[in-house]
């Protein structure tokens, strides 16, 4: 995952840098089944490998995105990025050490699949809508630019 993440992030095509992310999602899926979540692992490629990567790859046909070999894509911070990934890194690091301390993880509870499901369309419901409202705007925004021309 971690490999696949940063060929993402530096990858000078921009569909294989969907499909690099196709591999990062496949292997959060295949830690939710070493958790034992099968429920959030099979969500894990409905949703985000079925709709997110295909809704990603349709934005870029339509836009018109080049397909090929970009070299304008890079920059000279890559420096600074690292810098500033270093210290948000030990920022996050120092805040989840605080707040968790030596506590550690309940082993032997089960989640059923239903308090998950009860959880997303009960509790989280308002992100849930917001979430599916943006990405349709995502879409019909790439289908007008793309209709521009």
């Amino acid at each position: 995952m971690g490999v696949s993440a940063l060929r993402m992030v530096t990858a000078k095509n921009v569909v294989h840098a969907a499909l690099y992310l196709v591999l990062v999602l496949a292997g959060v899926a295949g830690i939710f089944i070493l958790l034992a979540a099968e429920f959030l692992a099979i969500v894990q490629i409905l949703v985000y490998i079925g709709a997110i990567v295909v809704l990603f790859l349709f934005g870029i046909m339509l836009t018109r995105a080049p397909i090929g070999r970009a070299p304008d894509l890079d920059n000279d911070q890559r420096g600074v990025a690292a810098v500033v990934a270093l210290f948000l890194f030990g920022v996050l690091g120092s805040i989840l050490y605080d707040g968790f301390g030596d506590d550690k993880l309940p082993v032997g509870e089960v989640v059923r699949s239903g308090d998950v499901g009860d959880s997303i369309f009960s509790t989280f419901v308002i992100p849930f809508e917001a979430i599916s409202v943006l990405l349709l705007a995502a879409l019909v925004g790439a289908v007008v630019i793309a209709r521009r021309d």
